[in-house]
């Protein structure tokens, strides 16, 4: 089964990577968002399985946008990765406060973030190298 990915970073560098590295695998269909508020929308529509998500966006930042992701019946069981430059552990707990399942801090590494997906799309689980505490 195809797998539903949304990207939502402002920086077009960000996108351009995460698109490179899993654009070219036939079981991901991947959306792009530039802001929060474009990134809610697409989600409601789409109804995303996983969603990489930047913390600081314009319109909506990440964390209001996991929050409303997750209040969402409709949208509550799509996984979301944080994806920040913000590496505090006050921001980690922000974000599963908002009801991430995880949290990756740029740079990040693409192998590590490909793992990731692979895991959610071979087992159905979204098992990753820095879990939430």
């Amino acid at each position: 089964m195809v797998k539903k990915i949304l990207l939502a970073d402002d920086e077009e560098g960000v996108l351009e990577l995460l698109s490179a590295t899993l654009g070219n695998d036939k079981r991901y269909v991947l959306f792009l968002a530039r802001d929060g508020e474009e990134a809610l929308r697409i989600a409601r529509r789409e109804k995303p399985d996983l969603l990489f998500l930047d913390v600081v966006m314009p319109k909506m930042n990440g964390y209001q946008m996991c929050q409303a992701l997750k209040e969402d019946p409709a949208t509550a069981q799509t996984r979301v990765i944080m994806l920040t430059a913000l590496a505090q552990q006050a921001h980690r707990q922000r974000a599963m406060e908002a009801g991430a399942d995880d949290y990756f801090t740029k740079p990040f590494s693409p192998t590590a973030l490909l793992n990731v997906v692979e895991n959610l799309v071979t087992m159905g689980t979204l098992e990753s190298y820095s879990p939430l505490p």
